[in-house]
């Protein structure tokens, strides 16, 4: 498929220029090397440096796994001195399902959980291809069923608890949804799905405009998913679990309301609008917002752009909404 993409937006294009590139790597196994050793680009501060001096206690736990596997870890940031409960926000990272730890979103929920009151839970789930499907989903579906039923000493309102994530946490959180409806697990009062890695297939006219072009180009992406479902990734007549690529589930109905964001110059922007359209179309409830010209993650490596301000406003908005601040 021969598609001209859409152009940056010139700030953000320029930004992309600046950034250090590479002739690529020869093989997958040394695409997810390159991905754990240099975390994607993104910066990493440790939680004690994201905090500073703000209201905010920090707490790392590790909680049970899903049965048979491994315990999890995972941080906590609460207000201080928090007396009543409080929505929670459980947050799931990205990283193409092949790298990134859960202390990259540090700085996105403390800036939350100071703006909004909220508690937070960031998860640390098992990467593939060490640990493929379902794997990384369940370990994120056992910690959103543990911070329901410890709410209370969290000190959140299980009635309130919203699941989050960006790029593949925003994929795992549109399965995580999906298990929590189809197994009548934790009640979510929300999905914020940031630029979601929804869909093994790679067929959208996006998934080909950036091949080679962007933060997360083509062929990472097909590295991901094939990590992630091996042999069956972009396979129609596959038996995927929907759980593992949430654009396959056929009945969108009775799913919490979903916040969907992507960049319109990125390679999952088709298919989070389907995505959003899909939900819409089973009667459910989609904010669908789509940034012209931003990149995918645009708002993590362009923090100061007027784009990247107007998204987090909109977050925020749709956050005191749907948890009724």
């Amino acid at each position: 498929m021969s598609v001209a993409p859409v152009p940056f937006d010139p700030a953000l294009n320029a930004m992309l220029e600046s950034m250090p590139r590479s002739e690529g790597p020869a093989s997958p196994a040394e695409a997810i090397t390159m991905m754990r050793e240099t975390g994607g680009g993104m910066p990493t501060l440790s939680v004690a440096e994201v905090i500073g001096t703000r209201e905010i206690d920090a707490e790392e736990r590790t909680i049970p796994g899903p049965d048979g596997a491994p315990d999890l870890e995972i941080t906590v940031l609460r207000p201080r001195n928090l007396t009543a409960p409080v929505p929670g926000l459980y947050d799931i990272h990205g990283g193409g399902m092949i790298s990134g730890h859960r202390h990259q979103d540090t700085p996105r929920l403390a800036d939350l959980v100071e703006q909004l009151g909220v508690v937070a839970v960031s998860v640390e789930y098992r990467l593939a291809p060490e640990n493929p499907d379902p794997a990384p989903v369940e370990d994120c579906y056992a910690g959103l069923k543990w911070m329901s039923e410890n709410a209370a000493e969290l000190g959140v309102d299980p009635r309130r608890i919203v699941v989050m994530g960006g790029s593949a946490g925003g994929g795992l959180s549109a399965g995580v949804s999906l298990l929590a409806r189809d197994r009548k697990g934790p009640h979510l009062a929300g999905q914020l799905l940031l630029c979601p890695m929804l869909d093994d297939g790679n067929t959208t006219p996006s998934s080909h405009q950036y091949d080679g072009r962007g933060t997360w180009p083509r062929a990472m992406n097909l590295i991901g998913w094939r990590s992630l479902l091996g042999e069956k990734a972009g396979d129609p007549a596959a038996d995927v679990s929907i759980y593992a690529a949430p654009a396959r589930a056929t009945d969108l109905s009775g799913l919490p309301p979903a916040f969907v964001e992507a960049g319109s110059a990125e390679l999952f922007r088709d298919e989070n609008v389907e995505y959003a359209s899909r939900i819409w179309a089973a009667g459910g409830q989609a904010e669908l917002h789509i940034w012209s010209g931003a990149f995918h993650g645009f708002d993590v490596f362009a923090p100061d752009h007027e784009m990247t301000r107007a998204a987090l406003a909109t977050r925020l908005s749709w956050f005191r909404r749907v948890l009724d601040l």
